[in-house]
């Protein structure tokens, strides 16, 4: 507890001393942001774009090594959430106010002011290159970044049952050290990573919201105008929080994706449908093939400038993002194999992000190259009113850009409240049932530095943030991947030729008292609570061994009575029934069981304590699932009934 206060205290000590001396100091705030950000560009550019490449790296070798088998968890636990809901939230991960910003900016700016020495601006090779700038800076490497927080905290949040929290991640490293001052220095890196991520994203989605009113008419272009947007949405959270009225912030976190898929939807129908499926494959392809060359480029020979605005934001962005997205993705994840979890994580959202930019991006490209025109010029006038600029020249465009709009407010909303939350639960050690007004600091917290941002340098400032507080928490992310590796080799089988201990059982530091005999008799005489998870796994392994097989072999007897022969194959927490006709298997029934978690679409929602409802149970047969039941209707008559439906649909009866 003692380190929970230091955490926050010292958190909350820096980030309230940073928002007074930047409101009473603006002018020599913002000459610091600049000189930071040229700084770094200068002198640590080539070590983030090392780290990010390295970061790519490292999770594609966990994905093609013997350690992709290592589940996250016990070696019992099954997977909380089926493939298409797992997918589905990865997806919902990839949503948020980055994509509704530059979606369209990015393309037409590199379009506009390619990267020196590369294609003649605004020509079609220009086109070419500016989707495959955006798929690079939002691909492969921003979401390994994610991946390795993600993974970290899974590992040893799941598999060592390690506090979710960032200490945990380099445990191996440190051993109990954690607990004291360098975990806790180590969280406050964290907690300021994802409050200036957090708050670059605001700014983002507040400097939007304003031009999207503008363009509506309703409110003109103002810093004075954008400052008073944060404080009535940060009160908006606030109130979610103080009320307990977060149920309709969750509801409006699962009403984003959805908006979002209509909104893309909507473009990819009333844009150039044929173009945007063309130009998606060709970009692709083309993205893989400059991979490498992209990965390492960091352009001494022509300057930093590019690099400083560009990528090195973005990687600065995904670092300081990544405590808040791992959070998300680790939670989600339990009972997930390394490889399953890596194939997951850079699979669903980088496509996603792909297809986003295709369509908003190469949309705005074609009305430039082949249509009305006026992109370029509009974007380069205002960056936040580019999704508008295009969407006006589609159809229905009034309410298109009114759903836009409405789009980023509602992210800005659900990030606010989710950034909260996540920094919060890194304050106080991986729980999540701090004081109220602990969390309602951070939410304010979150507002005012988004705000004196702005107040700086606007887009500028945004950006010397994320590249500053990024720098640190690479380095900290660079030493997550050295303790995962070494964590990971203690998984070796004993035929590898050793037995490696594993990191929790390093010897832990001396607490003085040497009554190391009266100390374990205590641990024994407080045998460990059942987890929830746990409770529900031990309902499916009764049901599986008192209901399941009995009605199984019911079934086996009575097949045999009719020449088939009958095999059970039984595991702790499925079984399955396979018939056997002629010495060949006609027919598999199958029943898994696993504790059922309420599904999370955003971060706030898994960063709370999981919900175990109820244990489901999984029926498949083949062709694949058919569907998923609560285990407290299912019976021995239910089994039996369901096993003759499913059979005799298979005999075509």
């Amino acid at each position: 507890m003692a380190g929970d206060r230091r955490v926050f205290a010292v958190s909350g000590v820096v980030a309230t001393l940073f928002v007074v001396a930047t409101v009473f100091f603006t002018e020599p705030a913002g000459r610091l942001f600049a000189f930071l950000q040229e700084a770094i560009a200068t002198r640590f550019g080539w070590f983030y774009i090392l780290a990010v490449t390295g970061f790519l790296v490292f999770v594609l070798w966990l994905l093609f090594s013997r350690f992709g088998a290592v589940r996250l968890g016990a070696d019992d636990d099954e997977p909380e959430f089926s493939y298409p809901t797992w997918f589905s939230m990865l997806f919902s991960a990839g949503m948020g106010i980055g994509l509704l910003f530059y979606g369209v900016a990015e393309p037409v700016l590199h379009f506009a002011s390619p990267r020196a020495g590369t294609v003649p601006a605004g020509t079609v090779e220009a086109a070419k290159e500016a989707l495959n700038t955006a798929y690079f800076h939002w691909g492969l490497h921003a979401w390994a970044v994610y991946a390795v927080v993600a993974l970290g905290l899974a590992y040893f949040g799941y598999r060592m049952e390690l506090p979710l929290t960032i200490r945990s991640m380099l445990y191996p490293l440190l051993g109990r050290r954690i607990d004291g001052a360098i975990g806790d220095a180590i969280d406050v890196l964290a907690v300021f990573g994802t409050l200036f991520g957090v708050a670059t994203s605001l700014g983002l989605g507040v400097m939007q919201i304003n031009s999207g009113l503008a363009y509506n008419r309703w409110l003109e272009v103002s810093t004075g105008n954008q400052l008073a947007l944060i404080g009535a949405i940060i009160v908006l959270t606030t109130i979610s929080v103080v009320t307990g009225l977060e149920r309709g912030i969750r509801r409006l976190s699962e009403a984003n994706v959805l908006l979002g898929v209509l909104l893309l939807a909507f473009v990819f129908l009333a844009g150039p449908t044929l173009f945007l499926l063309g130009t998606f494959v060709e970009s692709v392809g083309h993205y893989l093939q400059t991979l490498l060359d992209a990965s390492f480029r960091t352009t001494q020979f022509r300057g930093v400038e590019w690099q400083k605005a560009w990528t090195m934001f973005y990687w600065g962005w995904w670092i300081s993002w990544a405590p808040f997205v791992g959070m998300f993705i680790a939670r989600i994840s339990r009972g997930r194999t390394i490889r399953e979890f890596i194939a997951g994580v850079l699979l669903v959202p980088v496509l996603f992000s792909f297809f986003w930019f295709t369509v908003m991006g190469n949309t705005a490209l074609h009305i430039e190259l082949f249509g009305a025109g006026g992109m370029v010029k509009a974007v380069q006038s205002d960056v936040a009113t580019a999704l508008f600029v295009m969407l006006d020249k589609l159809p229905w465009s009034q309410v298109s850009t009114v759903l836009a709009t409405l789009m980023v407010v509602t992210f800005f909303v659900t990030s606010a409240d989710s950034g909260a939350l996540v920094i919060d639960t890194i304050c106080s050690r991986g729980r999540t049932d701090a004081p109220v007004w602990q969390r309602i600091f951070w939410s304010l917290a979150i507002g005012m530095v988004a705000a004196v941002l702005l107040l700086v340098g606007g887009l500028q400032a945004l950006q010397a943030a994320a590249i500053t507080t990024g720098l640190p928490f690479a380095v900290v992310m660079v030493l997550a991947c050295v303790s995962l590796a070494r964590a990971l080799r203690a998984e070796a089988p004993p035929e590898a030729g050793r037995i490696a201990a594993s990191p929790a059982s390093a010897a832990p530091e001396s607490n003085g008292t040497g009554d190391w005999r009266g100390e374990l008799a205590r641990m024994l005489a407080r045998p460990r609570a059942a987890s929830p998870s746990q409770a529900a796994r031990r309902r499916v392994a009764e049901f599986v061994a008192q209901v399941l097989v009995p009605a199984f072999e019911d079934v086996g007897r009575e097949l045999e009575r009719h020449g088939r022969v009958a095999r059970i194959d039984r595991h702790g927490y499925h079984a399955a029934l396979a018939v056997i006709a002629g010495g060949r298997e006609e027919f598999v029934y199958w029943v898994r069981g696993r504790a059922a978690q309420r599904a999370a679409w955003s971060v706030a929602q898994a960063s709370e304590a999981p919900r175990y409802d109820e244990a489901q149970v999984e029926i498949v047969v083949r062709g694949g699932v058919s569907r998923t039941v609560p285990l407290s209707t299912v019976d021995r008559e239910w089994v039996l009934r369901d096993f003759l439906a499913e059979y005799g649909k298979w005999l075509g009866h």
